[in-house]
């Protein structure tokens, strides 16, 4: 029996499980969100859902909030991860100590991370009830307000935790599979610590970033547990919008509940495919 044939036989059930589920779940979600709805009497098809809700206000905030909240993420994530793994490449005591510390955040359910990020910075938690005892503010109520906020910045903090040593992981494989002679090469020819960064590290790491900043940036816009957790209630990011519009007493908003899943879907798997082309290109540029 061929190698590839075998591989289908043994995934095969399981994947057939998944793809039932994925896309009859699917398939139900676009048949509603196109106003098919016979509980409450809907059986005509069209795109009223669609309209009302890409037209609707609280559709329109709630999509800045997410993108605002996906790239700001994204942005810091890629920054600070690859700094980590500049920092962790190279030799010092207590190494191995510091790569296990900072691999945790990755074993840690982002709803374990969601609770103690609110009991550490919310404004009776404990960072602020510390500054208070230090003098440093008032009243622990004159912490900065960073959980159930306009900018999300709970929420922020949450995934950059949890996902900085995703990318720190991955930028420190690619440099240690690099080496250092092209850094070597670059300093005998007279480049700067800083030229030798932008220039050098940063092209020769970037193809191995790209497909996972895509990755933290779609998994950011489609999360659910932690906006509805830590996240205002409006303007609330995507998932939360379509989750109350989705168990809102008037049935009738539930073909724009829907509506607003559909194009959460779409938006991410147009991020996967992005990430396929990263990928390839990636594979294609290291070949």
């Amino acid at each position: 029996m061929k190698p590839r044939l075998t591989v289908v036989l043994m995934l095969g059930p399981a994947l057939v499980i998944l793809l039932a589920l994925f896309a009859g779940g699917l398939a139900l979600g676009l048949t509603q969100s196109l106003g098919y709805f016979p509980v409450i009497g809907m059986t005509d098809f069209g795109f009223d859902a669609y309209r009302e809700v890409l037209t609707s206000p609280g559709f329109l905030r709630s999509l800045g909030l997410t993108v605002f909240v996906s790239v700001v993420t994204t942005t810091l994530t890629v920054v600070f991860g690859f700094a980590t793994a500049l920092a962790l490449r190279r030799p010092f005591r207590g190494k191995r100590v510091a790569t296990f510390v900072y691999q945790l955040p990755l074993t840690m359910p982002y709803l374990v991370v969601a609770v103690g990020m609110m009991m550490l910075v919310s404004q009776s938690g404990l960072l602020a009830r510390v500054l208070h005892q230090l003098g440093m503010i008032a009243a622990p109520a004159e912490f900065p307000a960073v959980v159930h906020d306009d900018w999300g910045v709970a929420i922020i903090l949450v995934y950059m935790w949890k996902q900085i040593p995703f990318i720190g992981l991955i930028a420190l494989a690619v440099l240690q599979s690099i080496g250092a002679d092209y850094e070597q090469l670059a300093r005998s020819l007279g480049a700067t610590p800083g030229q030798t960064l932008r220039h050098v590290l940063i092209p020769l790491v970037a193809p191995g970033l790209v497909p996972a900043s895509i990755i933290i940036f779609a998994f950011t816009f489609g999360s659910f547990e932690v906006p509805f957790l830590l996240g205002k209630t409006f303007p609330s990011m995507l998932a939360v919008f379509a989750y109350r519009l989705y168990i809102d007493v008037d049935l009738a908003a539930r073909p724009q509940a829907m509506a607003t899943s559909m194009f959460i879907a779409v938006f991410v798997l147009f991020l996967v495919y992005l990430y396929r082309l990263a990928t390839r290109r990636a594979i294609g540029g290291r070949a």
